[in-house]
């Protein structure tokens, strides 16, 4: 059964049936986590880097910033068993959408904020597909933590 993962969203699972999906991520990041063991994905679609820059906003929608959405996922996951050591991290997004000129550059600010927070975590980045122009849609099947990604009109997996 498809969860849906909107933006400035996340969802848990521990159902084998369940794949959660989330599209249109262009300067956004999509974090996928899976631990085998416990038998439990998490999706996180972000929008900006820091709860810091706004924490009233971040109070009211923390699934919008990297740091407190992690917080979010990561006791949803152990909530259903998954022990965060045992997690496998992959990310997606982080496009250059708009011709900003590097103003804003908000697909490489998420990017690298992610990075940080989950070095910070002890968490390491098994693959990632970031970067780029084009907006990709993700998919993670809980049954096996296999992340299909679309590009354009192509699919991988990551």
């Amino acid at each position: 059964m498809d969860v849906v993962v909107g933006l400035s969203d996340a969802k848990a699972s521990g159902r084998p049936d369940d794949v959660l999906v989330t599209h249109a991520l262009g300067s956004c990041i999509g974090v996928a986590l899976y631990d085998a063991r416990a038998g439990v994905g998490g999706l996180l679609h972000f929008q900006l880097p820091s709860s810091g820059f706004d924490p009233q906003r971040a109070m009211e929608r923390p699934l919008m910033y990297a740091d407190t959405g992690m917080d979010w996922l990561l006791k949803q996951m152990e909530r259903l068993g998954a022990e965060q050591r045992r997690i496998r991290v992959r990310l997606v997004g982080g496009a250059t959408m708009l011709n900003d000129r590097g103003l804003f550059d908000i697909g490489r600010r998420n990017h690298a904020a992610i990075r940080k927070l989950l070095w910070q975590r002890g968490m390491f980045i098994e693959a990632e597909q970031v970067g780029g122009k084009l907006p990709r849609t993700m998919e993670l099947a809980v049954a096996d933590g296999m992340l299909s990604i679309k590009c354009g009109s192509d699919w991988i997996k990551l």
